[in-house]
């Protein structure tokens, strides 16, 4: 069973930037394609961002397109989210997802495979 661990969460002032990272266990790691998701408190489990399984394709909510960008180094299994211009209303436990199956996976039930998830604070 693939497993996913996240890092790079933290506090960050509004304005600044973090760059949470995943990395998979899998054998073959460019099989998946891999998302972020977050959910803050209180509220469901929201999309961030879709990265595909070549890193050439990416999708983004709406409400991150232009400051948050998704990539991945397929050699060192790792996907990336780089996430810039933080605001208040970005606080929230960031998942990274993984799905061997959709091409470009936007919907939560599309990923099989969850990481445990990376506290990201933003907050002066």
């Amino acid at each position: 069973q693939v497993q996913l661990v996240e890092s790079g969460g933290g506090l960050v002032q509004p304005g600044g930037s973090l760059r949470l990272s995943c990395v998979a266990s899998a054998r073959t790691f460019s099989i998946y394609a891999m998302g972020w998701f977050r959910q803050a408190p209180g509220k469901e489990r929201e999309f961030v961002a879709t990265i595909s399984r070549s890193g050439t394709t990416t999708k983004y909510a709406d409400s991150v397109k232009g400051r948050f960008t998704a990539s991945r180094d397929n050699g060192k299994k790792t996907a990336y989210l780089q996430m810039n211009s933080l605001k208040p209303e970005d606080t929230a436990v960031y998942y990274c997802a993984a799905d061997p199956e959709a091409p470009m996976p936007i919907q939560r039930h599309e990923f099989p495979i969850w990481g445990q998830g990376t506290q990201v604070t933003v907050s002066s």
